[in-house]
């Protein structure tokens, strides 16, 4: 049975993507507030008897995630069969463990409402830190797809003698492996951080002398290690980097300040929207869901 391919409410260009190569059913949703701000959904595509994948763009989620409740549970009572979340960039993996006394573990009560929703799900490198896989958190089936060749990808062909740097030793493997796909060589930097917004970055001079330099992380939030990053790669080599993540979220005008710092050019993939989005992770996300939606498939057919 054709997929239906329904959008999170501002989330149409990755539903579009999303449907073109799964060969989808376009999903059309209604929506808009309620004078007193509640909700108003209406999916005006029939999705019974039919599987049904959610397209959504997750970050700053609290203002999306009634919606996106809303959404499943309206395509479930509507008669869809299975229900899939392709969500590009996966929120609220920061808070996975209690630091103080009384703090909320965030990242599994999220992990737990989505899974009691969908039925599966597929997203970009999540920012694990002291889990190894989504499945210690979400229950239900969950694949986490990988953009590190995108970007060595997107180095080769538009640096000249790339040298690629790490902001800080949690990112040496994967930087290691970006280089290596590159054909490049790496150099990782020595990170301090001493709170949400401050942190200091060193290296030796020597470690990042040779090459065009191209400074690359996982998540640019508020980017002050990737700021720091810059100010020290600029001091110790008089060149400006580029600097390239998977996620671009830029909290508090974050790429202005890293192009006031003195970057040389601010590139993501689009798992967000933002005006520098140049690796499209599309195919990515299209080819795990295809995978959920054959396993489903077959279910039905044995």
């Amino acid at each position: 049975m054709t997929p239906v391919v329904v959008p999170l409410p501002g989330s149409e260009a990755l539903a579009g993507r999303l449907r073109a190569a799964l060969r989808a059913r376009r999903g059309i949703v209604e929506s808009r507030h309620f004078p007193d701000g509640e909700t108003y959904l209406r999916l005006r595509t029939v999705v019974r008897g039919r599987p049904v994948v959610v397209a959504a763009n997750l970050d700053r989620p609290d203002a999306k995630f009634l919606a996106l409740e809303f959404l499943a549970r309206l395509a479930r009572d509507l008669g869809a069969t299975r229900i899939g979340l392709v969500a590009p960039y996966l929120p609220y993996m920061r808070q996975d463990k209690r630091f103080k006394p009384g703090e909320a573990v965030t990242s599994n009560y999220f992990a737990t409402l989505v899974s009691r929703s969908f039925d599966w799900m597929v997203t970009v490198d999540p920012h694990l830190h002291r889990r190894t896989a989504l499945s210690q958190i979400y229950t239900i089936p969950a694949e986490a797809v990988h953009a590190a060749p995108l970007i060595s990808q997107w180095i080769h062909d538009h640096v000249r003698a790339p040298l690629v740097i790490g902001p800080d030793i949690e990112s040496s493997q994967w930087v290691a492996a970006v280089a290596s796909d590159a054909d490049a060589p790496y150099r990782i930097l020595t990170k301090h951080r001493y709170g949400d917004r401050r942190v200091k970055v060193s290296s030796p001079r020597a470690a990042v002398q040779s090459g065009t330099p191209v400074i690359v992380d996982d998540i640019l939030s508020t980017a002050r290690t990737m700021i720091e990053a810059v100010r020290n790669v600029r001091s110790g080599t008089g060149k400006a980097p580029y600097c390239v993540a998977i996620h671009g979220i830029f909290a508090d005008d974050a790429d202005r300040a890293l192009k006031r710092a003195g970057a040389r050019g601010v590139v993501t993939c689009n798992t967000v929207p933002h005006p520098s989005n140049r690796i499209d992770v599309s195919p990515l996300l299209a080819d795990a869901a295809r995978r959920f939606l054959k396993r489903t498939t077959r279910q039905k057919l044995m």
